[in-house]
């Protein structure tokens, strides 16, 4: 993995750990901590958690890093938004370097940390330019070399910088990827604002997470 521009992460604060099988294989165990949630072990979980955590693990994903530890003291809630989750981010239509464009500049707008770092390394492996990632990460428009990057980037940047879309941008897109695939990216912007929103207000960290792309 690339090394991120980054501060180190403090020295632990956290309370409480989730501790809990991060993979297929049960062996593989990971702790993700925070002490603004209660405590959670996979062994304890209830009939409906464990079904959560079966499709998650079972899915395209095939693992728990993001927010997915925070829903979970709220199996219908998690249930409901990992599904949209993955449709999101594998069936939007849009070839898989945009959606991870579009989570880098939700992420950046919101400072999810965790978010950030699990999608930083995803999206450069999807294609997105390494120089484009820190332009966005530092707030900075990338000059883009895909006019693909840069409409995806000016239509997230519009919708959140002014709760609207432009009609000419609105018509790029559009003409570009059509109705479909518009109304998609709609929703995974949604859908990863809802992921920075739960990461920051229980201020969880990724696995293995040691270092934060945004300043505190």
């Amino acid at each position: 993995m690339r090394q991120l521009s980054a501060v180190p992460l403090q020295a632990p604060r956290f309370a409480f750990t989730f501790n809990f099988c991060c993979s297929h294989s049960p062996s593989t165990c990971e702790t993700a901590m925070t002490e603004r949630l209660p405590a959670f072990q996979i062994t304890d979980a209830t009939p409906e958690q464990k079904a959560v955590l079966d499709e998650i693990l079972s899915g395209p994903r095939g693992n728990l890093n993001g927010p997915f530890l925070g829903w979970i003291h709220s199996p219908e809630l998690a249930q409901q938004a990992q599904r949209l989750g993955a449709f999101c981010r594998y069936r939007t239509g849009l070839p898989l370097r945009l959606s991870e464009l579009a989570i880098l500049v939700t992420a950046a707008r919101w400072q999810a940390q965790a978010e950030w770092y699990i999608h930083y390394p995803i999206a450069l492996e999807a294609g997105v330019r390494e120089a484009d990632a820190e332009a966005i990460r530092a707030g900075r428009r990338p000059v883009f070399a895909d006019p693909d990057d840069a409409l995806v980037y000016d239509f997230a940047s519009e919708l959140y910088d002014t709760r609207r879309v432009s009609d000419a941008t609105y018509e790029k897109a559009l003409g570009r990827f059509g109705h479909q695939v518009v109304i998609n990216l709609v929703g995974l912007l949604g859908y990863y604002a809802l992921v920075a929103m739960t990461l920051n207000v229980f201020e969880m960290r990724a696995i293995g997470q040691e270092s934060l792309p945004f300043a505190e």
